[in-house]
Formats: C-alpha cells, structure tokens, sequence
C-alpha cells in the first residue's frame, strides 16, 4: 500500500510540473502597449475595465466567469450593443450587479465609488490614456498604488491585439488560455497577409463607420479602427489618406469624388438607431431592410461603389475588439471576393466561440452584402 501511494504522489507531481511551468510568478513586471512599466504585486482579484468591450478578452481569460474579477466597468455593451449585453446578463447575472462607472475615453469617472470598490488593476485601451492622464485619473491611481495596464486592439490592431491578449494573459495568470486563442489568431492573420501580399493594385475602400447614426454623411476612421483594419488587409482606406485624427467627418461629395472601389457601411444594435442591427440575435431581413434606408439617402446613390453594388456591411464593433480577426476576414471577403472565395468569417467566430470562450453561440447576423 505504501508503495502505491508513493506512485500516486510521484505522478501527481509529474502532472503538476506543467501546470507549475505556466503559472505567473508575482511580482510580475511587465512593458504595456504605452510603453510603461507596470508592477503587479499579485495576482489581480479586483480588476476595473475602462473599455467595457475587453469583457470579450476576459471571456478567452476566465472562461468559466468572465465577470468574476470585475468591480467596475464601462458596460458600453449595454449602451451601444444591446444584443450582446442581454447574451452576457443571460449567461452571468451577476453582471448586473458590477459597478458600471461610466469611464469614458474622455476620463470622465466618480473616480471616489469606483475606489470604494477596491481595484487591484486597471485595464485599459492605448487611445485613452491622454484624456486619462490629462483628467488626473492616472496620477491619482499612481499615488493609490493601483496598477494601469494598456492594451490596444484599436491603434495598431493587427499588430496589437494578439500580443495585447498575451499581455493580459500573464498578467492574470492565464498565459494557457491567451496563448491558444493567439495562436489561431495569428495562423488566421498570416494567411490573409499572405494572400492580400500579392494582390495588385489595392483596391480603395471608404468606411463610413456606424452609418446612419447621424444625418451626416460620412463618419470615418483614419489609420486606427477600421482604417487599420482595411489596411492590414492589403487594401487602401480612403479615410487615412484625408484625415488628420483618428477620425472624423468625410464631405460626401470628397466620398464620391475619391471613387472608391468598395464602400462598408458598419454597424450594431443601438436600440431605435437607424444604425444597421448587426450582431446577435437579429435577422438578414432586418439587417436589409435597413440598409436599404441608408443606401436611399440623398447623394450616397451618386458614390460609384454604390452604383456598382459593391457595398457591404460589417458589425461595427470588431474595430475594437479582441475578435477582429473576423472583421479582418469579412473584410478580405468582400473587398477580394476571388481571393478568398473560400475564406469563412462565420465559420471563424463560431470556432472562436466554441474552442476559446464559454460564451454561448447564438444566432449573429454579422455581415451584408448590396444584392446584384
């Protein structure tokens, strides 16, 4: 009998030793994406996310809960895709009850509640951190000794948002559960740069990004967003070439006179918005219906991509997102639709679903296509 539980306890250790070998050490010094160096003290219990999109990152973290961790947060879902909100609340209930404080890019915060909560950590995205800084947030939470992490899927969001999960990843002691979701992403990124490499000339894109969110026209990105997504693509964006900022509004007669080959129209559930109702739990004919209105506005029928039906429309908020590899492959799709024929978006985010998350896979409708 001794014997044998002497084997067992020299093959319990055997097991472990991997475990062991990817477990973070604390205190963990770490570069973040604005080049700081940022200590973490311990393993991160009480964590704030100034861009409430990064619950998505935390989903491929904390599988089992990716609320589990959180105090506050800024539930931009609630506010700007109401679909995705009542798949979370449906799936954890207890996302009802965390703190939404409202941390807006502009540093805009009841900074006192949010520390009444406790963070250890906050996470947030590269943009943010001058309005942040110049608001005073992070120099209070310096002298609190509370740590700030920057992320970016925005910025730079094919070179940053594999390498921004990671980062996470380490830092909450989950490096296993961020490097298998990084390396799909990244096999799924080489191919498409692989394959936009030799594609000659580039086509010239115009995104107007959220159409139909005001009477406008036309709200664009320039190289961060969608902009650095139509450029990791092996394609032009209109927007990078004619704004100075990140963002910005495009006078619809400079959109036509561009002459783009394609134009994308993107969008997602907002309620009564006139925004196209991308995401979960919609329909193609809804989806359709409105794109129909946006395409009926006054002078976007003169835009030559128009004309020629080469008009898509893409879930908005893959822009920013920690899934962008298939806004990336929607967009391959529909500016090259001979190169990659057989390339499958859908496919990809239900692989994601399924393979990284515990987040359920529901019904999405996260694409449309001008018919011929």
């Amino acid at each position: 009998m001794q014997g044998k539980s002497c084997s067992k306890l020299v093959l319990a250790a055997f097991l472990a030793v991997p475990l062991l070998a990817h477990a973070t050490q604390y205190p963990l010094t770490v570069t973040d994406f604005s080049g700081q160096k940022v200590t973490i003290a311990h393993e991160p219990q009480r964590v704030i996310l100034q861009d409430g999109r990064d619950i998505m990152a935390m989903a491929l973290l904390d599988r089992d809960d990716p609320f589990k961790r959180l105090v506050a947060w800024n539930n931009l879902a609630k506010k700007q895709d109401v679909a995705t909100w009542e798949m979370l609340k449906t799936q954890w209930p207890e996302a009802t009850s965390i703190m939404d404080m409202g941390f807006s890019d502009k540093g805009n915060v009841d900074l006192e509640s949010v520390l009444s909560r406790q963070p250890d950590l906050m996470v947030a995205q590269l943009r943010a951190k001058p309005a942040l800084a110049d608001s005073g947030v992070l120099s209070k939470l310096a002298a609190l000794h509370i740590p700030v992490l920057f992320i970016d899927y925005e910025v730079n969001p094919a070179k940053d948002t594999a390498s921004s999960v990671d980062l996470l990843g380490k830092v909450l002691n989950r490096e296993s559960n961020a490097a298998a979701y990084t390396t799909y992403y990244r096999q799924q990124l080489t191919a498409i740069e692989q394959k936009t490499a030799t594609i000659k000339p580039q086509a010239k894109v115009f995104v107007e990004a959220l159409a139909g969110n005001t009477d406008a026209c036309c709200f664009t990105h320039g190289h961060s967003g969608w902009g650095g997504l139509v450029e990791a693509i092996g394609a032009k964006n209109i927007g990078s070439e004619l704004l100075p900022g990140a963002s910005g509004f495009i006078a619809l007669e400079k959109v036509i006179s561009e002459n783009p080959d394609v134009y994308i129209m993107t969008g997602s559930k907002r309620g009564n918005s006139q925004v196209l109702p991308l995401g979960l739990k919609t329909s193609p004919q809804e989806v359709n219906a409105q794109a129909q209105v946006l395409l009926q506005r006054t002078g976007v029928g003169q835009i030559p991509a128009v004309a020629a039906k080469h008009v898509y429309g893409v879930y908005h908020h893959f822009y920013n997102h920690p899934y962008n590899i298939v806004g990336m492959e929607y967009l391959a799709k529909d500016i090259y639709p001979q190169a990659f024929a057989d390339l499958n978006p859908d496919a990809t985010y239900h692989h994601i679903i399924k393979n990284f998350t515990k987040l359920p896979d529901d019904n999405f409708v996260f694409s449309w296509q001008q018919s011929k």
